[in-house]
């Protein structure tokens, strides 16, 4: 597997660096965000660890960058920042796993290996179908019918949970799971304010509703 280290710490970078050789991976390093931007878009990469404070572009602007240019590769970001508001705005801006400073080797690892089992996207289900609502996973692209809609990346990716599991409710703890990685709730409303912004997009024009809310029970998406 191949993995992009974006870390401005020389020190840092080459502990990182030398752990995931030891392990058997190619390891690529980026000394700050422009040049792991660049990187990421011009190359093929299984796994992007990216530090949350970088010189020239910080990573979570590098990795909604990232995303928005195609960039599918999970992702993981490290910072010294371990507020649940901070883990929260990483997770939207992209990423898919989130470890604070300091860590051990051994943290950083598993949740690399976890990130790189998660299994590649069958050919079928690359584009995803409900009524004319249709989502691109691997271009990120979401269109109803022939408009092009503009989705956040924590968006996209709760609704692409929600099409993946087209015609079965899917609960409020799944989502807090599947999008967020949460273990727990976290008391706050994030879900009904990303399903609430999901649906004035898609339902503009007076479209039929997809998404439906079962109370007490979770999400739908399903056609008219």
């Amino acid at each position: 597997m191949r993995i992009l280290v974006i870390e401005d710490d020389a020190e840092t970078a080459a502990y990182i660096a030398k752990g995931l050789r030891e392990a058997g991976q190619l390891v690529d390093i980026a000394r700050d965000g422009r040049d792991g931007l660049f990187r990421a878009t011009h190359d093929s990469f299984d796994l992007i660890i990216v530090d949350r404070m970088l010189p020239e572009l910080d990573g979570l602007s590098m990795l909604k960058a990232a995303r928005a240019a195609g960039v599918a590769a999970p992702a993981l970001m490290l910072t010294a920042m371990g507020a649940i508001e901070d883990r929260v705005a990483g997770l939207e801006g992209g990423a898919d796993d989130y470890l604070v400073k300091p860590f051990s080797f051994a943290e950083l690892n598993a949740r690399a290996n976890a990130l790189l089992r998660r299994p590649p996207l069958r050919e079928e289900e690359t584009v995803l179908r409900v009524s004319d609502l249709t989502l691109d996973r691997l271009r990120r692209i979401v269109r109803r019918g022939e408009q092009q809609l503009d989705l956040q990346p924590r968006e996209f990716r709760l609704l692409e949970e929600l099409m993946l599991n087209a015609g079965r409710v899917v609960t409020r703890t799944m989502l807090l799971e599947r999008v967020w990685d949460f273990r727990f709730d976290p008391g706050t409303n994030i879900v009904e304010t990303h399903i609430s912004r999901i649906r004035s997009k898609i339902d503009r024009g007076g479209d039929p509703p997809l998404i439906h809310t079962l109370r007490g029970a979770g999400y739908v998406v399903r056609a008219p």
